[in-house]
């Protein structure tokens, strides 16, 4: 990451491709009057004021040509998002137009912002704190409602005011022995330090660790594949999910030759869904192929919908690998067809869901099971701030070994400033979490996920 002083940075914070509208955003030391040289009216930006939206062109600093027709917000420092003079060019969204407008800028003096730049010096220059700046990322790649609502949350301030509530409890502690420390003619016997006192702070940094897995399921959701023989009725359980005709659907075997994948949501949770290639004996090198890496998907799925045709029930070249899907936990079973007369008396299988996906019975009950399956209740969001971050994950997992160290040093009743070492490795664990403890290094790794925009 580049160092953190405020050169002029300027990068496209809307995708690329054609559109109506895209927003060009500068920012850093002499921002406003670098962009004021190529806008017309010239002159206007440099002495305007603050919080302010002006129509214009910009144009080639040399010839003075028109380049495009925009809207210029004008925003200065502190009142921006980074802390800085910054301005937001709004042009057409036009991907030659977009390149001519960057061009100019870069040659005029603005440097290509890095990926997170901006929001890196909105933490450096205090704006926000780094569970707010992770969860602008979040909030930009949230694929569910819910997902954007957690970010949200975390963006507001939520999690960094439930991580200083708890770096307070510990504040107070280590107060406790301070005073004992520098007035020791005044020490009554009680314990400074209180076990219990520990144990409740060790309870609420345990309860963000358990927080963890939900985080991340609503924001990195889970692969879902559907598996099964050929013709068992897996692309239209994958259609049916979809609620559109994606897979081709046909009674000659062997259709899908290879996998196709789409995403939907599932009880708040992103789902990638595969449809993979139906398992049969077969020497045609495509299809066997396709078998392949439907295997592959299989492997690394979370979830497994395997179909079976109850007409022709369970094939004992599926015996081994339905037990296998049973004891890894992924197994959701499918017994389609119910309403063939093929299917007779032929009971599921148990574990089994029975559906007809030509008439629908059944099906509500199979989805609901299978958001269950994705989403426990165990880990179903009850509105409190939770982390979804590996580094706060492993920053919390620090201040919890540190404040057991601090229970082991009272129960051995090793002295009490040694104690508050602990006590202090934990706080220092909990300002990592916030920023108020970081080094390059991490900086540069959390804002590298970040778009160039951003």
């Amino acid at each position: 990451m580049a160092d953190h002083q405020n050169p002029p940075i300027t990068a496209l914070a809307t995708p690329w491709g054609s559109s109506a509208i895209a927003v060009i955003r500068c920012s850093g030391s002499g921002a406003i009057e670098l962009v004021d040289r190529i806008f017309v009216p010239a002159g206007k930006l440099a002495t305007a004021a603050p919080n302010s939206v002006h129509h214009g062109f910009v144009v080639d600093p040399d010839s003075r040509a028109r380049l495009d027709e925009v809207m210029v917000v004008l925003l200065r420092a502190p009142g921006s998002y980074t802390g800085e003079d910054t301005v937001e060019i709004m042009c057409h969204g036009s991907s030659a137009g977009i390149q001519r407008i960057l061009a100019v800028l870069l040659a005029i003096g603005f440097r290509q912002a890095e990926p997170g730049e901006f929001t890196l010096r909105a933490f450096m220059a205090g704006k926000l704190d780094l569970t707010r700046a992770e969860a602008v990322n979040e909030l930009v790649s949230a694929r569910t409602a819910e997902a954007h609502e957690m970010a949200l949350q975390r963006l507001s301030g939520a999690l960094e005011q439930r991580i200083n509530a708890i770096k307070a409890r510990l504040v107070t502690l280590l107060a406790a022995v301070d005073i004992q420390l520098d007035y020791p003619e005044e020490d009554s016997g009680e314990v400074v330090i209180a076990p219990e006192a520990v144990v409740e702070v060790r309870d609420q940094i345990r309860e963000l660790l358990a927080s963890y897995r939900t985080g991340r399921i609503y924001q990195q959701g889970v692969r879902v594949a559907i598996a099964g023989r050929t013709n068992a009725g897996k692309s239209s359980l994958f259609n049916e999910l979809l609620r559109q005709d994606r897979s081709i659907v046909s009674e000659t075997a062997g259709t899908t030759r290879d996998y196709i994948e789409s995403t939907i949501a599932l009880a708040g949770v992103p789902v990638r869904l595969y449809d993979t290639a139906g398992f049969r004996d077969s020497s045609e090198r495509v299809e066997t192929e396709g078998m392949r890496r439907s295997q592959e998907i299989l492997d690394a799925a979370d979830l497994v919908l395997y179909v079976i045709d109850a007409g022709e029930g369970v094939h004992d070249s599926e015996s081994a690998m339905l037990q296998q899907l049973r004891d890894s936990g992924r197994l959701v079973g499918v017994w389609n067809k119910i309403d063939l007369p093929a299917a007779g008396a032929r009971s599921a299988p148990h574990g089994f869901t029975a559906v007809s996906l030509n008439s629908g019975a059944g099906l509500p009950q199979l989805i609901e099971l299978i958001s269950e399956r994705i989403l426990p209740a165990s880990l179903t969001w009850n509105g409190e701030p939770v982390i979804d971050s590996l580094r706060q994950k492993q920053l919390l997992e620090a201040a919890d070994s540190a404040l057991g160290h601090v229970l082991e040093g009272l129960a051995r009743q090793i002295p009490v400033d040694a104690v508050a070492l602990d006590v202090e490795e934990a706080l220092h664990s909990l300002g990592a979490i916030t920023g108020e403890v970081t080094t390059e290094d991490v900086l540069s790794a959390m804002f590298a996920g970040f778009c160039v925009g951003k």
